[in-house]
């Protein structure tokens, strides 16, 4: 059955998302993909150069994500401890959503590719970090923080807090949901 251009891109990844929501985690193979999607290895190779491609366009496909609904949420909330607040909860209601994506933002599927995707993830959670700064800088939001602590460093507790979240999920099967408890636990973060 002939596909539309793009189709059988879409299909790879979907299916490639898919094989990362196994919770034995396994590593992934190009042949294992193939037989997947039901196309030879080959066939896998005329959409994308390599598998860091692949993994690639599932890094953008999260940034995408993200970085539209934290714009989405800084559009719609003036008050900073209540975008910060709102962020945080996308975040790990993303990773609810997408657990194939959380083992691509947590490395554990990168640890054997190209070293250049976990510097991307490493820059996305780096942009979730300054995002949050920004939220914690605006006015009002200050007063929701300690004297002596600053938005930086807010902003890098909730980031180590969502990645945290992030990690205990995948590492629970995807069984250990991210947003558990978390409308109590930001009152500890004063949000």
């Amino acid at each position: 059955m002939a596909t539309k251009p793009g189709e059988r891109k879409t299909q790879i990844l979907q299916t490639l998302a898919g094989m990362l929501e196994q919770p034995q985690g396994e590593k992934i193979t190009t042949a294992a993909l193939a037989a997947k999607v039901g196309v030879s290895e080959a066939a896998l190779y005329r959409h994308f150069a390599s598998k860091a491609q692949m993994f690639e366009a599932l890094i953008e496909f999260i940034e995408e994500s993200v970085f539209t609904l934290v714009n989405q949420i800084t559009q719609a909330e003036r008050d900073g401890r209540a975008q910060a607040h709102q962020m945080v909860g996308m975040l790990l209601g993303f990773a609810e959503k997408n657990p194939g994506m959380v083992r691509v933002l947590i490395g554990d599927v990168l640890v054997n590719e190209d070293p250049r995707l976990q510097s991307r993830i490493n820059q996305l959670i780096d942009r979730i970090d300054a995002s949050l700064k920004q939220a914690l800088q605006l006015p009002g939001a200050g007063g929701a923080l300690p004297p002596a602590v600053s938005a930086a460093a807010a902003a890098a507790a909730l980031s180590a807090f969502v990645v945290g979240r992030w990690h205990a999920y995948a590492k629970s099967g995807f069984k250990r949901l991210p947003q558990i408890d978390w409308v109590q636990q930001a009152h500890l973060f004063r949000l």
